[in-house]
Parts: structure tokens; C-alpha cells; sequence
């Protein structure tokens, strides 16, 4: 059998390392976790349904359907996302 994904709009931000406020913003406080400097970028720690997730700079953080947040990788989220006005 084959399926289809149904057609879902979603809230995302990209992590671009210098929209920090904007991410807190977007991500409540309990869900988000700590941002740290690796090497010279700065990564996001989430709590996810899954358990902690880290999102790189220039990975989307996606709001699902039900309110949860997890990071997912820029090549990823064009393939399977597009922008809607």
C-alpha cells in the first residue's frame, strides 16, 4: 500500500546563531534547552518527545502538530516543506 502525507502547515524557525532572542521567542522556556558554544558554533539543545535533540546553525526548529519542538536539517525541510504566504 502506498500513502500520502497529509498536507500540514507548521511554524519553523531557522537557528542562524545570532537570532537567539528570536528563538526563545518561539521555543517556551520548559521546552527549550540550553544554547552552548561548540568549538565556534553555537548549537540549541531540545527536549524533544524523543529526548534531547541538538540543532545546529541553520537547522529549522519545527513546532509540530501537537506543540512539540524538534530541529531538523535545512536539506531536509526544503524537500519536504515550502513556504506558505
Amino acid at each position: 500500500m502506498k500513502y500520502r502525507k497529509k498536507p500540514v502547515v507548521i511554524e519553523a524557525l531557522q537557528w542562524l546563531g545570532h537570532n537567539w532572542n528570536e528563538m526563545c521567542d518561539f521555543i517556551p522556556v520548559p521546552d527549550a534547552a540550553v544554547g552552548h558554544l561548540e568549538g565556534e558554533e553555537m548549537l540549541i539543545k531540545i527536549k524533544t518527545l524523543e529526548g534531547e535533540m541538538t540543532a545546529n546553525m541553520n537547522d529549522y526548529i519545527i513546532k509540530g502538530v501537537n506543540g512539540e519542538f524538534y530541529p531538523c536539517k535545512p536539506d531536509i525541510f526544503e524537500k519536504t516543506y515550502e513556504k506558505v504566504d
